[in-house]
């Protein structure tokens, strides 16, 4: 097993712990290595940096995000749902509205991994690009922002 860190990308603090995983999947952790957000306790976390400080010791660094707010605020004591959630969400410009375009619910992380790594999704015919990606904690689910392309 592993251990992940959340640093503040703060020098002058010595980049304190914001919240750590221990033990944690590595699976997991590459997960998280690929989204561009954070959210945790309504607070949304904008990734600075990953790291691999030694073996199975990872961190992210990450400043709150200025220009970002909570989708849902809604928390999830239990989620409703078994595996990883990840929905796909429409990236509209100049606002705080992001529809959700499609729902996925994995039971194999490698198949999440790939889904949150990729630039395009094809759904419903139409080919979404990807502007970001998040783990949302207080909702238990990863967040796939995207635009189509046509």
């Amino acid at each position: 097993m592993a251990r992940l860190e959340y640093r503040a990308d703060d020098e002058s603090r010595e980049f304190p712990i914001l919240y750590y995983y221990d033990p944690i999947d590595p699976d997991e952790v590459s997960m998280r290595f690929a989204c561009d957000y954070f959210v945790k306790n309504r607070i949304v976390y904008e990734k600075s940096a990953c790291t691999v400080s030694h073996r199975n010791h990872y961190v992210i660094y990450v400043k709150p995000a200025e220009d970002e707010q909570v989708v849902d605020s809604g928390a999830l004591p239990i989620p409703r749902w078994s595996g990883i959630r990840m929905e796909v969400r429409e990236f509209r410009e100049g606002t705080s509205i992001y529809p959700v375009v499609h729902t996925f619910d994995f039971q194999d992380d490698d198949q999440a991994l790939l889904h949150l790594q990729a630039d395009l999704l094809r759904l419903h015919g139409r080919d979404w690009r990807k502007t970001s990606t998040e783990i949302d904690e207080d909702r238990q689910v990863y967040v796939f922002y995207a635009q189509p392309t046509a």
